[in-house]
């Protein structure tokens, strides 16, 4: 039971540190919704999304009303819409993505995601009629964001899937180029993706979880800054006791806001992600954290190892307070949602290789990064095929979310506004990997996926 004293203890990290819920995410299963008939199709969906969410925003905004605690943002995820459209007579899932954004708008949430595929293995036809749609699909969307899993620890790398990813993303960027190739920033690329993430652009509902159910996204990088300005220059055990004992509160006003959203939208609780999460505010960077553990910039000597100590301790800290820790769980470092990381890349302290490392360690990957529009479909796949591989091998989830910002260079300033911020441009590594790309079919699980 968690009681009012233990919020009460956080109104000075609300204040003052950037303490927030970035997100209550319900899942929602269409699998009911399946019909052969497009119209049909839709209808079910549109209906199923706006009853089973109709009190998801009025519900966040009580809560945040009655503790105090700012609830960033209300998401739903649904059922991989390659899989649930599966069986559709048509050519294209753009109608369905427009319902999608249609019921968004209707229950008044920020994102849906879930315009997804699942083809670690291989291609069904949905998959790849869905992934053919997914361009003019957040072209003409606000609020769908899409994804699509390529690999996984167990399945290997669909190569194909890899390569097409590529195309794809040029195309997306292509079509929203007017916006700064804003749609790229909704799509992302998973290697290991996972079925209870509350995180956009990656969130769908899995199709082991129950009917409905909902997530919880907390975020504290301001809160962790400060409890480690108050141990600065000591040890690394008391170090990571800090980041743990940080981790504890925070996760336990998540959970409280869990458990009262479960209770009075009468949907079961599924799982607090506790994941530093940035945004564009002063205070609230993970490249901050890494300064007053005592580098001079994200990207020096030593980043790595700092972005290590701090995932595993918040990992650590949060699986203590609730039973129910989930999603990715641990530090993101997207660049352009980190006013900190921003800096870094502009003196030149962190490079898209540093990042690549940095994503071994942490919770996700390379995400929202800028490069130039003219960067080669080929080198996209490859950055992809690179941090699928660190997924792979390591039996963790990556994933990659780049923009390739059509009419823009180096060192220009994308803004794409809100929580996704502006980003700097960044350079691409112009050697080519186009032979290695073309060469099409799957790389084969590592021998360490062979555990039954």
């Amino acid at each position: 039971m968690i009681s009012l004293v233990e919020v009460q203890e956080t109104n000075k990290m609300i204040r003052e540190m950037n303490l927030d819920v970035r997100t209550i995410t319900m899942g929602i299963s269409l699998m009911d919704c399946a019909h052969s008939d497009l119209k049909i199709f839709n209808q079910n969906v549109y209906e199923k999304i706006t009853r089973t969410a109709q009190h998801l925003v009025k519900t966040g905004e009580d809560l945040e009303r009655q503790f105090g605690v700012p609830i960033v943002n209300k998401r739903i995820s649904v059922t991989p819409i390659s899989i649930a459209a599966g069986g559709l007579h048509t050519d294209t899932f753009v109608p369905v993505a427009e319902t999608l954004d249609r019921a968004a708008k209707e229950v008044g949430v920020n994102f849906i995601g879930g315009f997804s595929a699942l083809v670690q293995k291989g291609f069904t036809k949905g998959d790849r009629i869905l992934i053919d749609s997914i361009p003019e699909a957040l072209r003409v969307t606000e609020r769908v964001c899409s994804s699509v899993n390529v690999g996984s620890s167990r399945s290997g790398i669909n190569m194909d899937a890899v390569k097409l990813m590529g195309e794809i993303i040029l195309k997306t960027a292509e079509l929203t180029k007017e916006r700064d190739s804003i749609g790229c920033a909704k799509l992302v690329v998973f290697c290991n993706s996972v079925d209870d993430n509350p995180f956009m652009a990656g969130a769908f509902h899995g199709v082991g979880e129950r009917e409905c159910v909902i997530n919880v996204g907390v975020s504290g990088p301001g809160v962790v800054k400060r409890a480690l300005e108050e141990v600065k220059g000591q040890d690394f055990e008391t170090l990571c006791e800090t980041i743990k004992r940080t981790a504890f509160k925070v996760t336990r006003v998540g959970q409280l806001v869990a458990q009262e959203a479960s209770k009075r939208l009468g949907v079961p609780f599924g799982i607090i992600d506790l994941s530093l999460a940035p945004t564009p505010e002063i205070g609230d960077s993970i490249a901050e954290i890494f300064q007053v553990m005592g580098l001079e910039e994200a990207g020096a000597p030593g980043t790595t190892a700092a972005l290590a100590i701090l995932n595993d301790n918040v990992k650590k800290g949060g699986v203590m307070a609730s039973s129910y820790v989930g999603g990715l769980s641990g530090a993101f470092i997207p660049v352009s949602e980190d006013h900190g990381m921003i800096q870094a890349v502009q003196k030149g302290a962190l490079t898209l290789e540093k990042l690549e490392a940095m994503t071994c360690v942490c919770s996700v990957g390379l995400d929202m990064i800028a490069i130039p529009g003219s960067t080669k479909k080929e080198t996209i796949s490859g950055i992809i095929a690179d941090e699928s591989a660190i997924g792979m091998v390591n039996n963790k989830t990556t994933a990659v979310r780049i923009i390739p910002v059509i009419g823009k260079d180096v060192g220009d300033m994308v803004e794409f506004g809100g929580l996704l911020g502006y980003a700097p441009v960044m350079p691409v590594n112009g050697f080519s990997c186009d032979a290695f790309i073309n060469r099409g079919g799957r790389i084969p699980a590592p021998i360490h996926s062979f555990k039954n």
